[in-house]
């Protein structure tokens, strides 16, 4: 008897033993009534059945086994299942424990049956591997959207609430100048304030750029020169206590995204004055005829070499030493990267105990469809 034949004949004792030996691969605490369990396996097996039976050439099998199959007669089921499970609120460990408990059932019983179809065992693999994998697919995307889009909605709900604590606080410090203990209480919400903005306009970019989207950017005619200028006086008064040097040279002009860039930069000293032996730190921006290339350096502790090729991953962090500052979510590195590549540029680092931290950006004046 063929394994298409056997599964269309014994579905229901099948079934009764895939939902048997799933539940014994849930993870502990896992409360799933049975029709939860069986509500799909009907439509899973006749599925697989009709694939079983269609006609197949050896190319095509062939093609089928790397994934590249024409029909794809399992994808619509194997979707249908994951957009069932995810309404259940199934892990994506429950749903690979019910495709691993109905391939072990149905080849259990065909086992012990005593019929021998190896030709009908690789098509049924190559079947249930096929709606596995779409599956898969789609909790993936299914839960990746769901995520992105709380994400989103949360940056956005919270800003509202934001924009008030630092109105308020804004006030507090033009009004107290009589009482200095309220001034440097209102003084420290507003700095509060002002990182709570930026965690969540990290968070915002983030949900943009996770899956290699480009951030949309407000080219205009800049001048870095000027640009840096500004950046430097920033972090100087954001941290009293260090010392930036900056350097200019030659034409520093070109059509980037002004406030883009200046979030790179000011990321980049900021991480540099952070993890630096708090020694000068220095800004270098130089022309590179059809680029611009500047340059971040601090002295310190390296960064070890297997940490810089992940540095730049979302939610990668590397402290320097057990004072570094935490507060932040890991992304500012991912973004400035983001940021860098929306410009067609790039950014590397290079790090040794000799020669300290160097972070360079190689920045194209224009676009490449203006640049010809």
């Amino acid at each position: 008897m063929s394994l298409s034949t056997f599964i269309r004949e014994h579905d229901v004792a099948i079934i009764d033993e895939f939902e048997t030996f799933a539940r014994t691969l849930m993870p502990p605490g896992e409360n799933m009534v049975s029709a939860e369990l069986r509500d799909h396996a009907k439509e899973m097996l006749a599925a697989l059945v009709v694939d079983m039976d269609a006609p197949q050439t050896d190319a095509e099998q062939a093609r089928k086994s790397m994934g590249r199959g024409v029909a794809r007669a399992l994808a619509a089921s194997g979707r249908l299942h994951a957009d069932a499970r995810i309404r259940h609120n199934f892990t994506l460990d429950a749903v690979l424990a019910e495709f691993r408990a109905l391939r072990a059932s149905v080849l259990c019983l065909y086992e012990q049956s005593g019929q021998a179809d190896l030709a009908g065992v690789r098509r049924f693999n190559e079947a249930i591997d096929e709606a596995l994998t779409e599956s898969m697919a789609r909790y993936s995307a299914t839960t990746t959207r769901y995520r992105d889009q709380f994400v989103g909605i949360l940056g956005h709900d919270l800003r509202n609430p934001l924009s008030a604590i630092t109105a308020g606080a804004t006030l507090l410090t033009m009004t107290a100048d009589s009482d200095q203990r309220s001034a440097n209480v209102a003084s420290r919400i507003l700095r509060s304030a002002h990182r709570m903005r930026r965690l969540i306009d990290d968070l915002l970019d983030f949900t943009v750029t996770r899956l290699g989207g480009s951030m949309r950017l407000k080219r205009e005619t800049v001048d870095l020169a000027q640009l840096c200028q500004e950046v430097v006086l920033e972090a100087q008064a954001a941290h009293s206590g260090a010392s930036v040097r900056y350097g200019a040279s030659g034409d520093l002009t070109g059509e980037w995204d002004r406030d883009r860039l200046a979030q790179v930069l000011s990321n980049l000293l900021g991480n540099a004055i952070q993890h630096g032996d708090h020694g000068v730190v220095s800004l270098e921006a130089r022309d590179a005829g059809p680029d611009v290339v500047l340059t971040v350096h601090n002295h310190g502790a390296p960064i070890p070499e297997d940490a810089q090729e992940a540095i730049f991953e979302p939610l990668a962090r590397h402290a320097a030493g057990d004072d570094g500052d935490t507060s932040g979510i890991g992304l500012g590195l991912f973004i400035a990267r983001a940021i860098v590549s929306s410009h067609e540029g790039k950014i590397c680092v290079t790090s040794d105990e000799a020669h300290g931290t160097t972070m360079t950006i190689c920045l194209p004046r224009r676009p490449a469809a203006q640049a010809g």
